[in-house]
């Protein structure tokens, strides 16, 4: 299972469903992520609202300023939601999950089902901006990948990336969602540093849920059930809880490069690349 086949893209077809439209440039493929989790996840979750306010705290001015942004699994569309209703600004999604791109949240921007290892020459250099959210920690060879994602991005552009960050979290949960790894500073800068770009800011975001993702770590650690892990993990059965979850998040500084559950970093690509 991975995040691409690496087949030449399809001529583009495209159909109709009850969520919208979906341009197939690749065929549906499995992928390394479970699709309970997107049954599960919303823009209302807490921690889809707090991965949000890090991005605008850290790199807002890049979305505003974006002619052509792209997401790269894109999944439910929940990212180019939150900049559609912030911003105003379309954000091309690409994913092989027909699963999670069926439930596609996004109003007003393309939704495509695409190989990235595909690298279609006509999507080349198209996109100045582009979203890798929670991706490459599903992804066995991260190297190959990043350089396929930046294929697309224009010479001058920028990458946003977001990874879960440390090791020692490593849970049942992880395993559960297809996490390959966690990621920390280092790790993810040998990645990126081997991709070609350089990372020109970034931060640690979720210090003050770390007992809580430590304690989830302990709790699953004997489950074995891929829905009841992601459940036990995610999800959230209490309003209250949401409000108080998120509360106890935006107590923290951004940037910070201390420690936290997950990591976000730009990326910078030169222009004579």
């Amino acid at each position: 299972m991975s995040y691409g086949t690496g087949e030449p893209a399809k001529p583009i077809t495209s159909i109709m469903n009850a969520a919208r439209e979906i341009v197939y440039l690749s065929p549906p493929a499995s992928v390394r992520m479970a699709n309970c989790w997107f049954d599960i996840a919303s823009v209302g979750h807490f921690w889809v609202r707090r991965r949000f306010e890090v991005l605008q705290t850290l790199a807002g001015n890049l979305i505003f300023n974006a002619r052509e942004m792209a997401e790269f699994g894109c999944g439910s569309g929940l990212l180019q939601r939150q900049i559609e209703d912030s911003y105003g600004k379309k954000v091309t999604g690409f994913d092989l999950n027909e699963h999670a791109l069926k439930q596609n949240l996004s109003r007003m921007s393309p939704v495509c089902c695409y190989d990235v290892f595909g690298r279609d020459p006509a999507l080349r250099g198209k996109f100045d901006l582009i979203f890798l959210f929670d991706v490459l920690e599903h992804v066995d060879h991260a190297d190959d990948f990043l350089k396929s994602v930046i294929h697309h991005l224009a010479p001058g552009g920028n990458l946003i990336l977001n990874v879960p960050a440390g090791q020692c979290l490593y849970s049942a949960y992880d395993r559960a969602d297809g996490h390959v790894r966690r990621y920390s500073y280092a790790t993810i800068e040998d990645v990126v540093h081997r991709s070609g770009a350089e990372i020109a800011a970034w931060t640690y975001w979720g210090s003050p849920l770390l007992p809580l993702v430590a304690f989830r770590k302990l709790w699953l650690w004997r489950v074995r059930d891929e829905k009841k892990a992601i459940s036990a993990g995610f999800e959230l059965r209490s309003g209250a809880l949401n409000k108080g979850l998120m509360r106890l998040a935006r107590r923290e500084s951004i940037p910070q490069h201390l420690a936290g559950t997950s990591l976000m970093a730009v990326l910078r690509i030169g222009r004579d690349r």
